[in-house]
């Protein structure tokens, strides 16, 4: 029986199929919008996934994602942060939740995940120990663990905690 579509399409809708939360009719849908629209919906979308590993590295202070032309995160090198205060999320993306609140003033710290051993990840995995230097570096007074309320996001709250504590870091813990 003969193909239903052409390769190209059939291509991009399996590549679009393995994103996260996207099923394969949300995958067809996407496809075809983007065959439909002007060349260059497609080229720029194309341009800006190709350029993305190049384009975006991570702090090696605070873990968040950072262009390729710093050196340090600005949420940690700005003058007006509070280096004493930090917060700790799971993922890079969870700062941009935090910072639109405009209330935060503190630095943040990302584990780069939490403790999911369903899903291969233990606390080796996260960036605990240097979290904990950071702490002793800086001096921090307050630590807000503001990891997500999951089953996950508590077992690592707790797992900080317990890593605070062992390594007698006298710090303010908030949840």
């Amino acid at each position: 029986m003969a193909e239903l579509l052409p390769h190209a399409l059939t291509r991009v809708i399996d590549e679009l199929g393995r994103l996260p939360g996207v099923g394969a009719r949300t995958a067809e849908r996407y496809a075809y919008y983007l065959l439909r629209a002007d060349t260059r919906t497609s080229d720029g979308l194309a341009g800006a996934i190709a350029e993305l590993h190049r384009g975006v590295k991570t702090c090696p202070v605070t873990f968040a994602l950072i262009d390729p032309d710093q050196d340090i995160s600005p949420l940690y090198a700005e003058r007006g942060r509070n280096k004493k205060l930090v917060a700790i999320v799971e993922e890079p993306l969870d700062i941009v939740a935090l910072e639109r609140t405009g209330q935060f003033k503190g630095t943040y710290h990302v584990l780069g995940g939490a403790i999911s051993p369903i899903d291969g990840i233990g606390p080796e995995q996260l960036h605990i120990p240097e979290l904990l230097k950071r702490l002793r570096d800086d001096a921090v007074e307050e630590v807000i663990i503001a990891t997500n309320a999951s089953v996950e996001g508590e077992s690592t709250a707790l797992f900080i905690q317990r890593q605070i504590r062992d390594a007698h870091i006298d710090t303010k813990l908030t949840r």
